[in-house]
């Protein structure tokens, strides 16, 4: 469970939880198995600082997404500053084996005219980039090396740390990282088995076009428990 000692607020669940950005809102997708969860949660909770934590339940999996403010703490003497800059948290506890998970953030297929969009990943990170004239988007989150590590942290099974042997052989993958057509990323997770969990992190950050410092790229490498200590911390030691 995400976050269990932050109080929050039961709201009456609305539209899909998204992420607004100039480009479009990043909307999320989980697949547990081949069914596609609904994009409207059965639950919603609002936490402090404008946050929500969403959550899915079906009788395979718990699945819950936080989404919140991200302060990236960026050197200003280094980078530049950001117009703005946003999270989410992607939590799946498995009840039964599952062979296939799959998460994706998008966003719309469709760009404005002028928008240029590409890979940006490199050093662990899963990443995307998409600029115009006036705005550069950077999402990002886990490729393949930093999944495996996240079975060193905690973040997901640990026996998925194992598996970093075969990212850096390249071998033939049944799981990993998918860019489509660079309007969003896919994560297909190694098999899951009752009691696994795995947290994975998506951030979204933009900055000004003419700022050249790749801000927003360094904003988007946080780790989950990065994300999650940032919640806390306003909060520290209150207990639901």
């Amino acid at each position: 469970m995400l976050l269990p000692t932050i109080p929050r607020t039961r709201l009456r669940p609305g539209d899909r939880p998204a992420v607004d950005t100039p480009f479009g809102p990043l909307l999320f997708t989980t697949t547990v198995g081949n069914t596609a969860l609904p994009p409207r949660p059965d639950e919603l909770f609002a936490l402090p600082g404008g946050r929500t934590v969403a959550r899915w339940s079906v009788p395979a999996a718990r699945v819950e997404l936080l989404l919140t403010p991200y302060d990236a703490e960026l050197d200003p003497g280094t980078w530049g500053p950001l117009t703005d800059c946003r999270a989410a948290v992607w939590r799946i506890d498995a009840r039964a084996p599952l062979d296939r998970v799959r998460f994706s953030a998008s966003l719309p297929e469709r760009l404005a005219d002028k928008a240029d969009a590409g890979w940006d990943g490199g050093q662990a990170l899963a990443a995307i980039t998409v600029d115009d004239d006036t705005t550069k988007l950077t999402v990002g989150g886990h490729d393949e090396e930093a999944i495996c590590w996240a079975g060193s942290a905690g973040e997901a099974p640990s026996r998925w740390a194992a598996m970093i042997d075969d990212v850096y052989d390249r071998s033939p993958l049944t799981w990993g990282v998918d860019f489509g057509h660079h309007h969003g990323i896919s994560w297909t997770l190694p098999p899951l088995v009752p009691g696994d969990h795995c947290e994975l992190p998506v951030v979204a950050a933009w900055a000004p076009a003419t700022d050249d410092t790749e801000n927003t790229w360094y904003a988007v490498t946080a780790s989950p428990a990065a994300l999650l200590r940032q919640v806390a911390a306003p909060v520290q030691g209150v207990v639901s």
